[in-house]
């Protein structure tokens, strides 16, 4: 059974603020929480309708409960049938060891769209993704449902993304509408690529530092498409990348 102050605690982690405080996360569905129990995330509680989902954990760490109680602390609009309390740990990058191919995020807010980005750097092996302050938090619950367990193998780390870019030799490439076909490109395989903001791209002061502009084409006849969600564009940006 569910105490108040076990919903109060669990609903609160909803606000990066309590997030922060209590230094917790919370993850729904077994997939999800099934990834994150084999990485280095460390559990703090279990929460199940069905005390077979979960046989090699330690009983003191589940907590059984109703599917209306479960409903009081998901922040599913369908309740699953498990949720998790994850301690939060920080990230083994940091902003001194950038090498390889790095993907930049300049100020996402999109849960969605983050989560996805995250699952598309795990799937073309991006193991660093650097994080404007701006951009949502990775541990927002949407983010973690949206990645789909791929939070624990991609390095995320939040930082002055300006200050970053102006102290690393690896090349910048920014997505615009303007840029040059992508296919057109040859393309390094090392280098930080930023994508901007969903509304208003990249940030004039990133701009600045970026070499070389790349774009996707449009080959719709009408050529009225004003652009393309950004997690969909990270996906066919990375595919050439790697291509290349």
């Amino acid at each position: 059974m569910l105490s108040k102050n076990q919903i109060k605690l669990i609903t609160s982690l909803t606000q990066k603020k309590y997030r922060k405080q209590h230094q917790l996360f919370i993850a729904e569905g077994k997939k999800v929480i099934d990834e994150l129990l084999q990485s280095n995330f460390e559990l703090e509680s279990l929460f199940v309708t069905n005390d077979k989902l979960f046989t090699t954990i330690s009983e003191s760490k589940i907590n059984a409960i109703t599917p209306n109680e479960l409903k009081k602390i998901s922040v599913l609009t369908t309740a699953n049938d498990c949720l998790a309390v994850f301690k939060i740990k920080m990230p083994i990058a940091s902003e001194n060891k950038i090498e390889g191919l790095v993907l930049a995020l300049d100020d996402i807010r999109d849960p969605g769209n983050v989560g996805t980005i995250i699952r598309l750097c795990d799937w073309f092996g991006i193991e660093t993704l650097l994080c404007s302050e701006g951009t949502v938090d990775v541990y927002n619950p949407k983010v973690v449902q949206a990645t789909m367990g791929s939070i624990s193998r991609v390095n995320v780390v939040y930082t002055n993304l300006e200050k970053v870019l102006k102290g690393t030799t690896l090349p910048i490439f920014g997505t615009f509408m303007d840029g040059e076909n992508i296919y057109n490109e040859e393309l390094p395989k090392e280098g930080i690529i930023v994508m901007g903001n969903e509304a208003n791209g990249i940030s004039e002061a990133i701009q600045n530092l970026v070499i070389q502009k790349i774009a996707i084409p449009r080959f719709g006849k009408l050529q009225q498409t004003e652009s393309l969600n950004v997690a969909t564009a990270t996906a066919i940006i990375l595919s050439e990348f790697k291509r290349n």
